[in-house]
């Protein structure tokens, strides 16, 4: 990493102190560090003063009455993270102050949380935004309107199916009406019901309502494979859209609004389709070089949320509707249904197809992973390494899995897939439009199993990816978690370390910085983050959290926004 650049160090020897900060004493003063301010620019050492919950100089700062001083000596000084897509909103929600606080994303260092992602969230937003304010949060929080809620109130039970032009209008009105009640844009979730069955003109046609307020659509694409998630070989037709494809409508809905639009956790998933990256990214770049608004974001992992509750058999093996949004009522014998199934020769052959299919999305089977069965010597083990143990094929291995496990469980264990290939994931993250998220909501260590990226998203990238890799700079890796969403979501005030903008800070000390959690030991705080302030208030403090809800729901800039700034990234 470097740190010491010899004009930062000259400027340091003969900057004076900030007189006009004279009087009146500060709330904190965080003394010695090295600042990365946010944009991209190397680090220079800096002082930086805190009042009344803003940034008031940044500097070398003498002389100055101040109520805290930290001393931030050989560490960095960067601004909140803010997360592009969170799910902290079931969280935020809870009359539980523990979970209002979101220790898991305080202590990696995340001030800002953009929720109901993926299209969903409560209706309507002035109700959530009262109890937001009523109850206190830990994160400032930034509300999005879902376009699978309006779906779902325009067209009850019957969607599946195109919206007519009257409901169309109607889910039009609700976005207006979320969008007055201070959303900062429109989030669809388009491998969920209801998103499924809409159109792409559904979809410039709300998002077209978002551009007078400067609002950004952020969406979980149709795709992030060859076809959707919830494709099955036997049942679905060939043609469905691609994750190529669905960045095409992305694009194509920014092109015909004008929307500054996101494609959200942004990659390549499946074995079969590894390598894709590279024209992803040139169907992006010639997008904005025809001057679409089009951003992404990813987290910094190579196995998906989705990855962790797979299920390799069809959900119709064992007659279950795999577009119904609850489970069957009552305890099920999915083993015994599965092996009705497969006593049908026809049957029997379509399952093993769409096992090898979906074995194939999640990576292979060199790379679906044992995490839970009720024999305990299966665990940590690969579905390759058990077939190869016991002389058979994956997909019979995957059969056997549900015949021998939980009974009450379709696919009898719980596996993780790592479906992502890491060249793809890093070659996606160099881009200089790619902003950091974790898709992760609020846990505590009694929730049970969760992605690893709950606890260590952004520790990771800065590790494993900057510090550690020459993936990324570590300017870079701050910028992407910091004024890029910013600059994405219009926000005129936070993002960067500067005077005049509100203090949402982070002091981490590189030497020990690292994410801690596993998949099989997720519930785990990284390393090296000293202290987290959201505005002028320390959420975590010599390492520890205070549980303080200083967190406000923000307000958007409607006069305008930041578009096109920021530094590029080198690569």
């Amino acid at each position: 990493m470097r740190l010491l650049y010899p004009a930062a160090i000259l400027w340091l020897l003969t900057a004076p102190a900030l007189a006009a900060q004279e009087g009146e004493a500060l709330d904190w003063l965080i003394r010695g560090g090295w600042v990365l301010d946010g944009t991209g620019n190397p680090s220079f050492p800096a002082d930086v003063g805190i009042r009344a919950g803003r940034i008031v100089a940044v500097g070398r700062l003498e002389g100055l009455e101040t109520r805290r001083t930290v001393d931030a000596r050989g560490k960095l000084v960067v601004p909140g993270f803010i997360d592009l897509h969170s799910h902290a909103e079931e969280g935020l929600g809870s009359e539980d102050a523990r979970r209002r606080a979101a220790p898991n994303l305080l202590s990696q260092g995340i001030t800002t949380v953009v929720v109901n992602p993926d299209g969903f969230g409560p209706w309507p937003l002035t109700r959530q935004r009262a109890e937001l304010e009523r109850a206190g949060a830990g994160p400032n929080v930034a509300l999005m309107v879902g376009h699978n809620t309006i779906r779902r109130i325009v067209l009850g039970e019957d969607h599946r199916r195109a919206a007519s032009a009257e409901e169309i209008g109607r889910m039009c009105a609700l976005v207006r009406e979320g969008m007055e009640a201070g959303a900062f844009g429109l989030s669809a979730g388009l491998e969920y019901v209801p998103g499924i069955w809409s159109t792409t003109e559904e979809l410039i046609a709300v998002v077209g309502e978002i551009v007078p307020y400067g609002g950004v659509y952020i969406a979980h694409q149709r795709s992030e494979s060859t076809e959707p998630r919830w494709y099955v070989p036997s049942r679905d037709p060939k043609g469905l859209p691609t994750l190529l494809q669905a960045t095409q409508e992305t694009i194509e809905i920014g092109e015909r609004t004008g929307a500054r639009v996101v494609a959200t956790h942004l990659k390549v998933m499946g074995a079969h389709y590894w390598g894709t990256a590279g024209a992803l990214i040139r169907l992006i770049e010639r997008a904005r070089r025809r001057g679409v608004d089009i951003w992404a974001d990813q987290y910094p992992y190579n196995s998906t949320g989705g990855d962790g509750s797979m299920v390799l058999i069809p959900a119709w093996a064992a007659g279950i509707d795999p577009f119904a949004e609850r489970a069957p009522a009552g305890v099920r014998d999915y083993a015994a249904a599965v092996r009705k199934t497969m006593e049908d020769p026809a049957l029997a052959d379509k399952v093993r197809r769409d096992i090898a299919h979906e074995m194939s999305r999640r990576g292979g089977p060199e790379n679906i992973v044992v995490f839970d069965h009720p024999e305990r010597r299966l665990i940590g083990k690969t579905l390759d390494e058990l077939a190869r143990a016991r002389g058979i094929d994956p997909v019979q291995m995957a059969l056997e899995l549900q015949y021998e496990g939980y009974r009450d469980r379709l696919g009898g264990a719980r596996l993780r897939g790592f479906s992502v290939w890491e060249e793809d994931l890093k070659l996606l993250m160099r881009q200089p439009w790619m902003a950091t998220s974790t898709d992760a909501g609020i846990a505590l260590p009694e929730d049970g199993p969760v992605h690893a990226r709950f606890y260590g998203s952004y520790p990771r990238k800065l590790r494993r990816y900057a510090l550690e890799g020459d993936t990324i700079r570590l300017e870079d890796a701050i910028r992407s978690s910091t004024s890029l969403p910013a600059q994405i979501l219009g926000l005129a005030d936070r993002g960067l370390v500067r005077e005049g903008f509100w203090a949402d800070l982070v002091v981490l000390d590189p030497a020990r910085l690292r994410d801690t959690a596993t998949f099989f030991e997720p519930h785990r705080h990284p390393e090296g983050i000293e202290l987290v302030l959201v505005n002028g208030i320390a959420v975590l403090e010599d390492g520890k959290l205070t549980g303080a809800l200083p967190g406000r729901v923000l307000e958007p800039r409607r006069a305008g926004s930041i578009r096109r700034a920021g530094r590029p990234a080198r690569r």
